[in-house]
């Protein structure tokens, strides 16, 4: 060998030298859900029931004494009703406001993002026919 070689041997990294400590990786977080407006949920009622009883817009309109634009506004949910022109159109739909409020109850409900499970519960009969209280199963 020539004499200019040096008498250290050679180092390949397997894997680069950070030039600083390490981070965690950083898991993605995904955005919190978007909870739907009430004027989306209450314009959606309105259409499905309209369409359900196969009823035109301007049948509608007219019946609730609103304007046909006004009322395509509110099932697209891109106006704010009073509770006057809620209980028009629902009337109009043959609905109460009350009807009108628990049906978006209901679909309000079914929109929710899934929260956290409650403990299943199933009757627990003693000999005396008695029910002492929940039982909790195992998921």
């Amino acid at each position: 060998m020539s004499s200019h070689a040096s008498d250290r041997a050679r180092v390949i990294p397997l894997r680069p030298v950070p030039a600083e400590p390490a981070e965690p990786p950083r898991v993605a977080e995904e955005p919190a859900p978007r909870e739907p407006l009430w004027r989306d949920v209450v314009g959606d009622v309105l259409r499905r029931e309209r369409l359900a009883q196969e009823r035109t817009l301007k049948d509608v309109a007219d019946a609730a004494r609103i304007s046909m634009p006004y009322l395509s506004e509110l099932e697209r949910g891109r106006k704010e009703a009073s509770s006057e022109v809620l209980a028009a159109a629902a009337h109009a739909l043959g609905l109460g406001l009350a009807d009108l409020l628990a049906l978006t109850h209901r679909r309000l409900v079914r929109q929710a993002q899934p929260r956290p499970l409650r403990p299943r519960t199933a009757p627990h009969r003693t000999e005396a026919g008695v029910r002492p209280g929940p039982v909790l199963l195992a998921a």
